[in-house]
């Protein structure tokens, strides 16, 4: 079923309810999803990105019911990305010789994931494709947000940007706008979704929005392939993405360990403890890297300045899980956040020393201060804490 967003333009997605991961099993979800895909119904009909194969089928038939399919004139494909294009290779052997306007690098993509070779017409930033009644696509790439072959569509006359990945989240609103969604889980969701996919690619975003900018255009409608359309102040996610890339943090400070036999989760909680009591208007947060979602995790991570991260030793390392977790954790590439380093031990000890090097291999500034405790934590270790406590809220 479609439906209208503005004019002559439908949203002809699916809403996923059911959708709990997502990149594989490497981003979370706990609030469903959507994939968006656009009709432009003008002098010309456009079909603006399709969605992810397993529900290929149902966009197939939606589409037929709403759109004799050879009425399609061209098909835009703002990135390659399965989960945009997965329902493409059955619509292509509907209408095999409909033009596809895409970047050079997407038609890399598509080749690449399907073995077809389609009639790819490429643009780059600034070409139009005129669809009639006076409106024209402008095409601006959007190189690595988050793929090489990303680009975004913006269409004239109505002034809506059909931004693909960028502006968007992982979040299911059946209502489809932003002013019908829940404000308090749209902007944990975008901000996740940014965090966890988009940071590591913060200086071309900020890059990318003054380009943007200088184009001088008139948004109306952000309309991205997840979540919701902005509709209401749509620029309200630009202004966001600006502050995001520009090495986000709050005043806040969180706290990650994992622990074998509750030692190491002791000196985390000590060093909460004293970072309230030294400043209890700074928000603390602790987690369990073994026990809490890595994805909500890492959203607290982006929004803090500073981080402290546990480990006990095992076999020389800091434990297998949290090896892990500081892998992503570089991947993420978060910039301007200091961060210190503790653990237990009962022999060799190497927990610290091993974590104080990851985080600064992930870009941290490392503090000076640490806290290496043999066996279980006494009450003196616990007090010691402090020290970590006032180094992650000294100011520079």
């Amino acid at each position: 079923m479609r439906k209208k967003v503005k004019n002559n333009v439908s949203w002809i997605g699916f809403i996923d309810w059911e959708l709990q991961e997502f990149h594989g099993s490497d981003y979370s979800i706990f609030n469903g999803s959507s994939q968006n895909a656009y009709l432009i119904e003008e002098e010309k009909t456009v079909l603006v990105d399709t969605i992810w194969k397993p529900h290929g089928e149902y966009f197939l038939d939606n589409l037929k019911q709403e759109i004799d399919l050879k009425d399609i004139d061209y098909i835009v494909v703002n990135h390659g990305e399965v989960d945009h294009s997965g329902a493409l290779p059955a619509l292509m052997r509907e209408i095999p010789d409909t033009p596809i306007y895409c970047t050079a690098n997407a038609v890399k993509s598509l080749k690449g994931q399907y073995h077809k070779d389609w009639n790819f017409n490429v643009v780059k930033t600034g070409d139009t494709l005129d669809v009639g009644n006076g409106k024209s696509l402008v095409f601006v790439e959007m190189r690595m947000l988050h793929w090489p072959d990303s680009m975004a569509s913006y269409l004239t006359g109505d002034n809506i940007l059909f931004s693909n990945d960028a502006f968007g989240q992982h979040y299911a609103v059946e209502e489809l706008f932003n002013d019908l969604a829940d404000p308090c889980l749209l902007e944990k969701e975008a901000m996740k979704y940014y965090a966890n996919i988009l940071n590591p690619f913060s200086a071309l975003v900020s890059r990318k929005l003054e380009e943007i900018a200088g184009f001088n255009l008139d948004i109306d409608i952000i309309a991205p392939s997840h979540g919701v359309i902005w509709r209401d102040n749509p620029t309200q996610i630009v202004e966001k993405y600006a502050a995001w890339a520009d090495a986000y943090q709050e005043d806040q400070i969180t706290i990650a360990y994992e622990t074998m036999w509750e030692g190491t989760a002791a000196l985390a909680n000590a060093i909460a403890g004293h970072i309230n009591e030294l400043s209890p208007e700074t928000k603390v947060k602790v987690f369990n890297i073994a026990k809490t979602d890595k994805n909500e995790i890492m959203t607290e991570v982006f929004k803090s300045r500073a981080i402290a991260v546990g480990s006990p030793t095992a076999g020389n390392d800091v434990l297998s899980g949290m090896s892990g977790w500081l892998s992503f954790l570089k991947s993420l590439k978060f910039k301007n956040k200091k961060a210190a380093a503790f653990g237990c031990y009962g022999w060799s000890g190497e927990s610290v020393k091993i974590l104080q090097e990851r985080l600064t291999e992930a870009g941290f500034d490392l503090l000076d201060a640490s806290l290496r405790v043999n066996w279980n934590p006494t009450q003196e270790d616990l007090d010691q804490a402090r020290n970590i406590a006032e180094a992650l809220l000294a100011q520079d």
